[in-house]
């Protein structure tokens, strides 16, 4: 009988433990994305032939996972960090933090998700899933726009348009809930500068997806460098453009798709507002348009994005436009091989073309 009943007990206990851990789980998750190309943006001082990590997207591994607390709750986090397969650094860049994708936790339900951490800016989906080359910094128009810059470190020949980077530090988000294809994100990122509790991010983005309509916006107010705080709100840039002096951002941004079938069209526009300590100031106007129209088993990619430069920051009006075109074949639903050609000119430096070859998997 006492074995009997210690045979229940054992079992009722792992009954216990396996419902456990079926309220749990946790996934390793990520992309390795590798290129061979040549490369010159308009303003580098010469041309590379490499071997890359990135060209379609951001290489990155990590952990997701979740909890079932039961009434409706859950608890979410995320670990996520970049790498450069071709060498097999750390980051996206020297001194990039090792979870600079993805450092948070959170709690969801019925009300939507409250997350605590690091995590994606207002700006960035908005901007990568409103253009056909999504979140590729290699080659597309729209990315390159918004987040890369151009030229040597210190001495650019163009800076990025939009401050604070694709992520935000030390941020609480709001996610709401799903209304029918529409919804939201409420961003407010902490500057942590002591005695001086004004001195933050904060940001919303709209998101709207039914049928073939797809629709976005974002607004923010950047004041905060990231991953990590810092003087350079954007660009560390003193000479002959003093971008340094640029402490405040407001951007303002809409986008919109459509998939008609035999192809689908993007378009955004974007504008941007940077003030500095005096009255010198500068503003950034983007437009981009784009396409992608299935061909096979993958998809012909073009995209043009165009912007322009002016105010007492910088003098005399620049600009820059850039085009890519590329096809993307699907291997399977996990891997996929990609050429792209890039062309790309700014005010006072000639056009340059790039082009890349590669294989992009995820897992």
């Amino acid at each position: 009988m006492k074995i009997r009943t210690i045979s229940l007990l054992v079992a009722a206990a792992c009954l216990q433990a396996a419902t456990a851990q079926a309220q749990s789980s946790v996934a390793v998750q990520g992309a390795v994305d590798l290129f061979a190309g040549s490369l010159k943006y308009s303003g580098d001082a010469g041309r590379r032939s490499v071997v890359n990590s990135g060209g379609m997207t951001t290489s990155y591994f990590g952990f997701k996972g979740s909890e079932d607390l039961g009434g409706g709750l859950r608890a979410e986090f995320a670990l996520n960090g970049f790498f450069q397969g071709d060498t097999g650094t750390s980051g996206r860049f020297g001194g990039d933090n090792l979870f600079s994708r993805d450092a948070n936790i959170g709690i969801a339900g019925g009300f939507g998700k409250i997350q605590f951490g690091r995590g994606l800016a207002p700006s960035f989906l908005p901007t990568v899933l409103f253009n056909p080359f999504g979140d590729s910094f290699n080659f597309s128009p729209l990315v390159v726009h918004a987040y890369v810059p151009s030229g040597a470190f210190g001495a650019r020949t163009w800076i990025a348009s939009n401050a604070a980077d694709s992520g935000w530090s030390n941020q609480i988000i709001y996610s709401t809930p799903d209304f029918n294809g529409l919804r939201a994100n409420v961003h407010y990122q902490f500057g942590e500068v002591a005695g001086s509790s004004g001195t933050n991010n904060i940001g919303v983005n709209l998101l709207y997806a039914k049928g073939p309509l797809g629709l976005a916006a974002f607004y923010h107010n950047a004041q905060v460098s990231n991953p990590n705080g810092g003087a350079a709100l954007i660009d560390a840039t003193a000479a002959p453009v003093n971008y340094r002096a640029i402490n405040k951002q407001k951007a303002y941004f809409l986008g919109g798709s459509y998939n008609l079938n035999v192809a689908k069209l993007f378009a955004t526009y974007q504008v941007n507002d940077d003030d500095t300590p005096t009255a010198a100031d500068m503003k950034d106007k983007t437009v981009s348009l784009g396409a992608s129209v299935p061909a096979g088993q993958g998809s012909v990619l073009a995209s043009y994005a165009r912007t322009k430069r002016d105010g007492s920051l910088v003098g005399a009006d620049l600009k820059r436009d850039t085009l890519s075109v590329g096809y993307d074949y699907l291997l399977s639903k996990r891997t996929d091989v990609y050429a792209i050609y890039m062309a790309d000119k700014i005010t006072g430096a000639s056009r340059e073309g790039s082009v890349g070859v590669g294989v992009r998997h995820r897992f």
